[in-house]
């Protein structure tokens, strides 16, 4: 795998539970993981010069979290022509208001939008994967070899359902 890295970015400390399952995601397939607490807000300065030396040093794909106004994944798209990939945390309303500020972009500055909270987390790392896989067949080979474990852990729980379902039958 090359030296592309994903930079995940935090709105806050507090959103760390929330998007741990999207270091964790990313590590699991190999790929270099900086993590990172700015704020489109209180930080903007910090922000900007982040993603610009990111950018610099090979970042390939920037994941930002935030709650409440989450307006940290577009403060990075606008800062970076990279994929940005914004998870809405939880932090108020269920995670509603994040969601809306994070998938409402103008046209031109464009920010893949996951689910909110742990689930997106996680979609946001397979996103990221994925959008690097295109230029590294490794990492394509390990998504799909991931992709083939995740289907037989279904049928594997379908089996012990039937199953179970065929023992209260008798």
């Amino acid at each position: 795998m090359s030296d592309t890295f994903v930079a995940v970015l935090m709105g806050s400390d507090s959103d760390l539970p929330q998007m741990q399952p999207a270091i964790d995601t990313l590590k699991k397939f190999g790929l270099r993981v900086e993590v990172k607490v700015t704020s489109a807000h209180r930080t903007p300065a910090a922000t900007h010069a982040y993603v610009t030396d990111a950018d610099q040093r090979g970042c390939g794909v920037f994941i930002a979290a935030a709650g409440m106004a989450a307006h940290l994944a577009g403060a990075v798209a606008a800062i970076t022509v990279k994929p940005v990939i914004g998870v809405p945390i939880n932090a108020s309303l269920e995670g509603l208001d994040a969601l809306l500020s994070t998938v409402q972009m103008p046209g031109g500055i464009p920010v893949a939008t996951v689910a909110i909270g742990k689930a997106g987390a996680k979609n946001a790392a397979y996103l990221a994967a994925q959008i690097l896989a295109t230029a590294d067949p490794s990492l394509a080979e390990l998504v799909k070899a991931e992709r083939a474990e995740s289907a037989k852990a279904v049928q594997a729980k379908d089996a012990a359902l039937q199953a179970k379902l065929t023992q209260s039958a008798s």
